[in-house]
């Protein structure tokens, strides 16, 4: 059974940064097929970042420039690294599939940025 246990949020002011982790235990096919997601209060979650096919990053147009994702094969992790955030990245990020059926979603974790 794959679990998705993402950590490394927190309170930051704007401009500031984090890097979020996202382990995974269990087996899956490749790392590549997990892309991290973020969800606000009363919206759907909204999928930020993620692999293409060859492996290549994608980026949705709002983060794109500010956030990296990377593989961690000797932890097992997917890592979200955030720059420059602004108070509108605010949310709850969560790790998961970003196609197909989704595994079992984790806790998330908060991020909250300040003026």
């Amino acid at each position: 059974q794959v679990q998705l246990v993402e950590s490394g949020g927190g309170l930051v002011q704007a401009g500031g940064s984090l890097r979020l982790s996202c382990e995974v235990s269990g087996n899956i096919p490749s790392l590549d097929e997990i892309g991290w997601y973020r969800q606000v209060p009363s919206r759907s979650r909204e999928l930020v970042a993620r692999f293409s096919i060859l492996g290549d990053p994608i980026f949705v147009d709002d983060v794109r420039g500010r956030f990296a994702i990377f593989k961690d094969n000797t932890k097992n992790s997917v890592d979200l690294q955030m720059d420059n955030l602004k108070i509108e990245d605010t949310a709850v990020y969560y790790c998961n599939r970003p196609s197909g059926r989704t595994y079992a979603w984790g806790r998330g974790t908060q991020v909250t940025v300040s003026s």
